[in-house]
């Protein structure tokens, strides 16, 4: 019967059916120390600290100066240097490989970016590791362009930040990465025979060559809250002494409390925590 059937086409909506469906595909990120959802442009306008509980996410490298330096406007050093593989490394892929995939991820070179720019109107050097490159391992060239600019704090007179994250050392240079710790430490004593003042910046994580070259060996050393800070890692470790490691062990909180660093600032209040340590080394 009539009723039935339908004798005339139905609607047509002008939108094709997948252009209706709602596009919500990174539009959240859920947080590890809380499991929250939270919208991802309150994350970012919050640089990238968890609204509800305060954890705080990795912060690339040029946020990273974005968050420090005035205005987010600095010059950029020693930018072209770049490795030349030169163990000619392969393991579960070429190491020329590894390094063209994250050039052309991030658009830097390696894992460290050199800016001279403004810290609350004092100028000043400030290295920032960038963990998304092969996780911010220090080889040759981050050694080589973090040594140029201690070098060029001492010739300008400047101070010196470098926030540090980082796995440590590339194993992929092998032994010249290693060496990049003493080039590095012998520089920064260089600069302390200049009487300038430098700043580490522990974030999550720093750990192996890094920590045990320049990250530690600050005038100042703060953390991140919540920054995973050694040598070895904690898995490693208790599977080494066979026992099991302390609440929170290698956690900037735990090394705060016994000694091993200075103090843990909040990501909102670092930049004025700089400015206030410099005035009080510069005075």
């Amino acid at each position: 019967m009539a009723w039935f059937k339908r004798d005339k086409d139905s609607i047509q909506s002008p939108v094709p059916p997948e252009e209706r469906r709602v596009r919500t595909e990174g539009m959240w990120e859920k947080c590890p120390g809380c499991r929250k959802i939270i919208w991802r442009k309150d994350l970012e306008s919050n640089w990238h600290v968890c609204t509800k509980c305060d954890y705080h996410f990795k912060l690339g490298a040029t946020k990273r100066l974005e968050l420090l330096l005035d205005d987010a406007r600095w010059t950029e050093h020693d930018a072209a240097l770049a490795s030349s593989d030169p163990l000619h490394f392969t393991d579960t892929r070429p190491y020329r490989q590894r390094l063209r995939e994250a050039r052309q991820k991030l658009g830097i070179n390696d894992a460290v970016i050199i800016a001279e720019g403004k810290l609350s109107g004092r100028p000043l050097l400030c290295c920032s590791m960038e963990f998304g490159f092969i996780g911010g391992s220090m080889g040759a060239v981050v050694g080589e362009k973090v040594t140029r600019a201690i070098e060029r704090a001492i010739a300008q007179k400047l101070p010196l930040v470098i926030v540090s994250c980082s796995g440590g050392a590339r194993m992929m240079e092998g032994t010249i990465s290693l060496m990049q710790l003493a080039k590095v430490s012998g520089a920064l004593a260089r600069l302390d025979d200049a009487r300038l003042p430098y700043i580490s910046v522990l974030t999550d994580p720093t750990t192996g060559g890094v920590t045990a070259s320049y990250a530690m060996l600050g005038d100042l050393n703060i953390a991140e809250p919540g920054a995973l800070i050694g040598f070895a890692g904690p898995r490693v470790i208790e599977q080494t002494i066979r026992q099991k490691l302390p609440e929170g062990f290698q956690r900037a909180e735990f090394l705060l409390q016994h000694g091993f660093l200075d103090a843990v600032v909040p990501r909102n209040q670092l930049k004025s925590y700089i400015a206030t340590a410099l005035d009080f080394f510069l005075a």
